[in-house]
């Protein structure tokens, strides 16, 4: 847990000092008080994070972590988890929605295989795949922990891994992820770390479950918990007993985005429950957060609470994929654009009379 630990210890919470500069700098523009409303919030979470009135945004890299599900096995999903491969090579081919939207977004897509049940090799030996492969799915957490206490630090690590590699040529990161069942561990994730024993409010249709089976889903989950007592006051337990490695490798990516003092833009409810993983072991690294979107996922609306974000987002997303992230990225841009061009009042000639 070399890298973990030293990770933890290395991040800061964001610089009040360039907080409050910030806001002294916007209150000056020309502009009546606070008119662009939570775009300046985010200007000022930038500057807290970047420490910059002029928070470098323009290289942006979204990074997509798949991984597959024991779970899968409990009929918790209509798809099965060959449906992860074929998307693996669907995002290398440019044809998913992450593709078209971080076009869009002008952000390059990274391709993490965390923990697919499928032979990526020739991709990888490609260069095409990044390979961070933990084993080739979890286990059924309905049955037993889904991972070892090893192979979830092992999964979180690999995140970290990827964000410290990255980090010289990036200036935002954005979550993503793949694999078929990954919205089971996620409600329980949440379940979990709101101290609850219920997961039913917090299960979704997923990829498409039909609405009678929900019950059921929440049932599975439910024993999931049961049997296994995963411990909400430790990360590595709850993510080992019953979440997915891409789940902990998102939860690295975003602990060693907080490292480097790195923006990184948290998609729907997947990416929320490695958010919640990652703030449950560094609470300090949610002040690089920035979430994305409100996922049509129910549980979603709680892991906001957890977090204590509001989504700038409210598009009814249930893609995933880093989807959300693309389309929140632009609102960076624009948010460091006000801090760095707009003219101030005394710059402008602009009397401030009647303005402020």
């Amino acid at each position: 847990m070399t890298l973990l630990t030293e990770t933890i210890g290395q991040i800061a919470g964001a610089d009040q000092t360039y907080r409050e500069r910030a806001r002294a700098h916007i209150l000056n523009l020309t502009m009546p008080s606070w008119a662009l409303g939570r775009l300046l919030d985010l200007a000022v979470d930038l500057a807290g994070m970047t420490r910059s009135l002029q928070p470098p945004v323009a290289r942006k890299e979204i990074v997509l972590m798949a991984g597959d599900h024991g779970i899968v096995a409990e009929g918790v999903c209509p798809q099965g988890s060959e449906v992860t491969m074929q998307m693996m090579y669907n995002f290398i081919n440019g044809g998913a929605g992450i593709n078209v939207l971080a076009k869009v977004a002008k952000a390059h897509v990274s391709v993490v295989d965390l923990g697919v049940a499928a032979d990526l090799s020739d991709a990888v030996a490609a260069g095409r795949i990044l390979d961070r492969k933990v084993a080739p799915g979890t286990a059924n957490f309905a049955r037993g922990p889904a991972m070892t206490r090893s192979e979830a630090v092992q999964s979180v690590e690999a995140g970290i891994a990827l964000a410290l590699e990255l980090s010289a040529s990036v200036d935002v990161f954005g979550t993503g992820e793949m694999g078929i069942g990954n919205t089971s561990p996620s409600s329980a994730i949440v379940t979990v770390l709101a101290g609850e024993t219920d997961p039913a409010p917090y299960v979704g249709r997923g990829a498409g479950l039909a609405v009678d089976k929900l019950a059921h889903k929440a049932v599975v989950i439910r024993r999931g918990i049961e049997l296994n007592e995963p411990d909400r006051s430790d990360g590595i337990d709850v993510l080992s007993k019953v979440g997915g490695f891409e789940i902990g490798g998102i939860a690295g990516l975003i602990l060693g985005a907080a490292r480097c003092r790195k923006p990184v833009v948290v998609d729907g409810f997947i990416s929320s429950a490695g958010a919640l993983i990652a703030a449950s072991l560094c609470p300090a690294a949610k002040d690089y957060m920035i979430l994305a979107h409100g996922s049509a996922e129910p549980g979603h609306v709680k892991m906001a609470e957890l977090l204590g974000k509001l989504p700038m987002l409210d598009l009814n997303l249930r893609l995933g994929e880093g989807t959300g992230a693309a389309l929140a990225m632009p609102l960076l841009d624009a948010a460091a654009a006000v801090m760095t061009d707009m003219a101030t009042f005394e710059s402008a000639k602009v009397t401030v009379k009647g303005i402020k």
